[in-house]
């Protein structure tokens, strides 16, 4: 079998991707369903530091142990994308989340696709940026901003909102930064690097709780089952996907599921919480589906 690679990324990778958005797409519902229990600082070092014990626990089951990220140069790699695209995404958004509305901080994830082409253009240039990959990533995002709708850029007059709105932003680009730099790591085994990763941003996030919320003295059930929940399944097992994806098919690649993302969310939402059907979801989601068409005509259809 074909080595996976950025201009072919082989039918695993593009079920890992799907199977990613839709991951990612419920953690929405499970944020939001932690915080009815919980502070924002407790749930976001909550699902880190379970992510991290679930994969320490995990690993030596399938032989990918944390003893296999071995040497100084791959405990750097780890450490600083366990900060950059962990740690510091989570506390962004978190904090970013309280000035401005949920939409906008969808745009600004779907920004990350955007932030990531000039990034692999300087620092992983054998993953191939041509003017059909450009086009394709920027259609993607109209189809997003169409998708999330004008709400995503009315003003709320809370505090500091332009700080909340710079917050989101920033961990857009912490996710565009941590996936090049995860291409560029040294080789590690999937589940060991994902592991190394989560244990570095739950030593940074989880002082930061307990200084600023302390230890929870309750833990209703049905919060505490969405912190689960998000801890095991958009927090650990998406970042063994993400190193995955991003080792094999490349930067670009990954970013597509920011587009997917903001997709099953609205899905979601329409099925399971009864939310009103957006008038512009089929425009939306056929542009969304046409850029990532173009962006990946080659690996779909070959070099024509």
């Amino acid at each position: 079998m074909q080595a996976a690679t950025p201009e072919r990324p082989g039918a695993l990778n593009w079920a890992l991707v799907l199977g990613l958005g839709v991951i990612w797409g419920t953690a929405f519902m499970g944020v939001s369903a932690a915080l009815e229990g919980f502070g924002v600082w407790t749930v976001t070092a909550g699902r880190t530091a379970m992510g991290a014990v679930a994969l320490i626990l995990a690993g030596p089951l399938i032989g990918q142990s944390l003893a296999q990220v071995k040497g100084a140069r791959a405990w750097a790699y780890s450490a600083v994308i366990g900060v950059v695209s962990v740690a510091m995404p989570f506390s962004l958004l978190s904090w970013g989340l309280s000035h401005v509305p949920s939409a906008f901080a969808g745009v600004a994830m779907g920004a990350v696709p955007l932030l990531v082409l000039p990034l692999v253009a300087v620092f992983s240039p054998e993953e191939g940026i041509g003017p059909r990959r450009i086009a394709g990533v920027a259609l993607g995002f109209v189809g997003l901003v169409l998708l999330v709708g004008d709400g995503a850029f009315d003003r709320t007059g809370r505090d500091a909102e332009w700080l909340g709105r710079l917050a989101c932003i920033g961990a857009a680009a912490c996710y565009a930064v941590g996936s090049v730099m995860t291409r560029r790591a040294p080789p590690m085994p999937p589940v060991a690097f994902a592991t190394a990763t989560l244990v570095v941003a739950a030593a940074v996030i989880v002082p930061i709780a307990l200084l600023v919320e302390g230890i929870p003295r309750e833990f209703p059930l049905w919060p505490t089952s969405a912190l689960i929940y998000v801890a095991l399944l958009p927090t650990g097992l998406a970042a063994i996907i993400r190193v995955r994806v991003i080792t094999t098919a490349g930067s670009i690649f990954m970013s597509l599921v920011s587009y997917m993302v903001p997709v099953w969310a609205v899905i979601f939402g329409i099925t399971l919480m009864g939310e009103a059907l957006p008038p512009t979801l089929f425009w939306a989601l056929g542009l969304i589906l046409a850029g990532i068409l173009l962006s990946q005509w080659r690996s779909l259809f070959g070099r024509r």
